[in-house]
This record gives C-alpha cells, sequence and structure tokens, in this order.
C-alpha cells in the first residue's frame, strides 16, 4: 500500500514541520522539508501552510508571500487557508493596504474566499477608517449565507470602534431574527464599544440582558463596566460592580484592581485607594508591573516617597523591569515633595540605565518647578528640552500665567500654535484675560488672530 503510506508519511511530515515552526527552528523546518523530498515523501498544502504561517507571524509578508510561488512549483495550488494567514498575517503587521492586495490577488487566481476570508476583510476595512465599504462587504456575505457568530462580532466591533454604536446596537438586537443566540464575546464587544461612547446606562442594560440570557459575564465585562463609571464620574456605581464582582467569586486579576486604585487617585480619594490595596495585597493577587506602577503613583500623591522607592527594590525582587514610566512616577513625587535635586538626580540615573530622552519626565519637572514658583527655573528647563509636545507648552502656559507673567506667556503660546502644538482652551482664555488685564490689548487681538488660523489650519 505505497499511497497510503505515503499519505501516512506526509501526515508525519507535516507534524515534524509543524513543531519545529512553534519551536521557532525554522531552518530545520525547511530542512525537513528538502529531506522529505529526497525520500520520496512529498509535501502537500498543510506543509506549505505551515511554513506560511510562521514566516508571516516571525518574518515578513514578503518571505511568506515567497512561499506561494514555491507551492505552484511543486504542483500544489494556494489555497484560501494560504491567502488567509497572508491576509491576517498583514492586519496583524499594520499592512492594511497589503492585506487587501493580497485578497484582490487571491479573487484573481481563482481561489474563493470563504466566511473568514470576508471577516478578516471587514476587520481590516474598519481598521482603515472605511465602515461603508465594511458593511457592503458584511451584505454580501449575508446574501451568500456565509454569514456566522464571528461575522457578526467583527461587524458590533467595528462599528463600535468607528463610532456607529447605535448601529451596532441595532444589528445586536435583529441577531436572533438571522437564527443566532449571542455569545459572550458579542456581548462584550457591545459593552466595551457603549461604555467607550460614555452610554453608560444602554450598556448597564446590555448587562442585564447578558446576565439572564443564561451566559455568565466574565471579568472582562464587569471590569469595562466599572472602568466605565469611573469614567464618567459614577464612582459609587463603579465601586457598587467592584463589591457585586467579589460576591460572584470572580477571581481579580492586577488590571481590575488597579482600574479601581486609579481612579480613587484621580479624584483624590487616597482613603478608599489605600483600602482597595489593602483588599489587593489580602486577596493573594501577585503585582505586575502596571500594579506596581499603580502603587508607586499612590504612595508618591501621599507622600510616601520612602515607601515608593522600596517597591523599587521589590520590583527587581519579583524579577521584573522598571519601565521609563515607573521612573517618571518617582520624578513627579520627588517634584511633588520640592526634591528638585533629587528628580535630576534620578533622571540623570535613569540615562544611565540606557533609558534615554524621557518627555513625560521633563514634563513632570517643567510642572512641578512651575508650581512652585520657580518659574524661571522652568523656563530654562523648557528651553534646553530636545523634544516638546502640547502638554510641555501648556504647562509652562499655565505657570507663567500663575506667575503673572502673561506677555511671556503669549509668546510661548503663539510660538506652540506655528509649530502645530495645541494649548488647552482654558490656558488660552487665560493668557487672554491677563494680557487685558494689564493693558495689551494689542498683543489680545494677536494671540486671537493666530489661535482662529491654527483653528483652520487643524
Amino acid at each position: 500500500m505505497p499511497f497510503c503510506g505515503g499519505r501516512l508519511s506526509t501526515k508525519l511530515l507535516n507534524i515534524t514541520i509543524s513543531c519545529l515552526c512553534k519551536a521557532k527552528q525554522l531552518s530545520k523546518a525547511e530542512s525537513a522539508i528538502i529531506d522529505g523530498i529526497r525520500l520520496g515523501v512529498l509535501p502537500d498544502a498543510v506543509t506549505y501552510n505551515t511554513v506560511i504561517d510562521f514566516y508571516c507571524r516571525f518574518a515578513t509578508i514578503d518571505i511568506a508571500h515567497s512561499v506561494l510561488g514555491r507551492m505552484r512549483d511543486a504542483g500544489i495550488p494556494p489555497n484560501v487557508v494560504s491567502y488567509n494567514s497572508l491576509i491576517s498575517g498583514a492586519v496583524r503587521k499594520g499592512l492594511l493596504s497589503k492585506s487587501l492586495e493580497l485578497f484582490d490577488e487571491m479573487l484573481e487566481r481563482g481561489v474563493a474566499p470563504d466566511a473568514w476570508s470576508y471577516n478578516i476583510l471587514m476587520h481590516c476595512l474598519f481598521k482603515l477608517g472605511k465602515p461603508d465599504q465594511a458593511n457592503r462587504v458584511f451584505r454580501d456575505i449575508v446574501l451568500r449565507g456565509q454569514v456566522s457568530a464571528a461575522t457578526y462580532n467583527v461587524m458590533i466591533t467595528g462599528l463600535c470602534k468607528n463610532g456607529y454604536v447605535s448601529n451596532a446596537l441595532n444589528l445586536f438586537r435583529n441577531l436572533r431574527r438571522h437564527g443566532f443566540v449571542p455569545q459572550v464575546l458579542t456581548y462584550n464587544a457591545l459593552v466595551n464599544g457603549l461604555c467607550k461612547a460614555r452610554r453608560l446606562t444602554a450598556a448597564k442594560k446590555v448587562l442585564r440582558e447578558f446576565a439572564d440570557s443564561g451566559f455568565e459575564p466574565n471579568e472582562i465585562t464587569y471590569t469595562t463596566v466599572m472602568k466605565c463609571c469611573f469614567r464618567c464620574g459614577m464612582f459609587e456605581q463603579g465601586l457598587e460592580i467592584l463589591s457585586e464582582m467579589r460576591c460572584l467569586g470572580f477571581t481579580f486579576d492586577g488590571f481590575a484592581y488597579c482600574t479601581v486604585i486609579a481612579a480613587m487617585i484621580k479624584t483624590g480619594r487616597m482613603r478608599e485607594a489605600d483600602e482597595i490595596v489593602e483588599m489587593m495585597v489580602s486577596s493573594g493577587v501577585r503585582p505586575d508591573l502596571v500594579s506596581y506602577n499603580t502603587l508607586i503613583n499612590l504612595y508618591c500623591r501621599q507622600g510616601r516617597l520612602d515607601e515608593a522607592l522600596k517597591l523599587l527594590d521589590e520590583i527587581e525582587e519579583e524579577g521584573l523591569v522598571c519601565d521609563q514610566y515607573t521612573h517618571a512616577i518617582i520624578i513627579d513625587g520627588l517634584c511633588r515633595a520640592g526634591d528638585f535635586s533629587g528628580a535630576e538626580r534620578h533622571l540623570n540615573y535613569m540615562n544611565t540605565l540606557g533609558f534615554g530622552y524621557n518627555l513625560v519626565a521633563l514634563n513632570c519637572m517643567l510642572d512641578g518647578l512651575g508650581k512652585a514658583g520657580h518659574i524661571d527655573h522652568a523656563v530654562k528647563l523648557f528651553e534646553v528640552m530636545e523634544v516638546k509636545d502640547s502638554f510641555s507648552y501648556t504647562i509652562l502656559v499655565h505657570n507663567l500665567c500663575r506667575a503673572r507673567r502673561f506677555l511671556f506667556a503669549s509668546k510661548v503660546l503663539t510660538s506652540c500654535l506655528k509649530c502645530g502644538c495645541k494649548v488647552l482652551r482654558a490656558t488660552q482664555r487665560a493668557v487672554i484675560d491677563g494680557l487685558r488685564s494689564i493693558g495689551f490689548t494689542n498683543e489680545v487681538r494677536k494671540v486671537k488672530s493666530r489661535i482662529r488660523l491654527a483653528r483652520l489650519a487643524s
């Protein structure tokens, strides 16, 4: 039975290729294909598709695409799986135009797309900000009868991310009419979209329907709604959801706790933040770097710098590596404590660690110096900063106004607008009102003119 034996050998070859690719040993996988051919064990479409998928993930799309030529040379026509791997790989790498080209190539080669091909295409069009084209593809899929639960999930997620939350909600309502029962992923996508649009009432209604549908909302669902509550200033409702999650026995991760702690810090509710920290520690959650950064931020805002610095040692003991944000928080804490020399030393220490330019940390120093009344020092720092963003300009202009140096503030504001950066409207008004208060009416007209030009150009 040579045919059966050959088929089994090809299957064994495919298993070998798959294992080698998973181990990221592609050179050995390629050698295995060559050795197989020498032994009379011919690769099939599965063999080459495995290699294509690997190249898409760990190399370039062009290298992966070149495998199609090898398939044709071997008399194996590329199939829909081959192109799906290439198209999805291009989307993952952000090569959206390339993915559309590959889809067109698939059609030109006579390879019929399947439901997954269309789902990837819709996802790509949504990412390109072309919801109308994605909707046309969706209608074609429905007419062909190729629609699946995954298709609805892509459509709902894409509509929400492109600002068409009402359309996503209407589609969700019509799901059952098309014979589909919404899945957990569907509910999560819609709840997330509604929350990002700050439609909290609708999100909570969908959440109740979710619970009544026989499915159980998971941690992602609850955390999304909880975060929306905090973002909308509904802190008590957010804490109620936290309590409900605990009652339902959900296992909290660091992200959920950090969401609550960060909200408490932003609103100055330090006592509640401390209580959540104690809750996190007592629950045995192993902190990740985000958790540590949140805790360091809390301690710095409370003036507990010694405890914040101790956490740096704990981070290293846990085998984690501090990022730029960690050090920026420390620098901000030192500035809040008035220790600008210490902040500068820590900034130099960051440079020795190889972090390079840290705009966030420099903005923290700029703001700290301004608030402490060291406006001349702040101006000198601003002038030597290699890179400045809108926050840099806003911070300096705001603090110049606080120091009643309105004419200088107007010059900084004007230079900011000329280079295309933006300053908060409240800060712009502070400059104009300040100039009026000291009688510089001509300068007021110049600043207003520059602001109008900047708005027209944006």
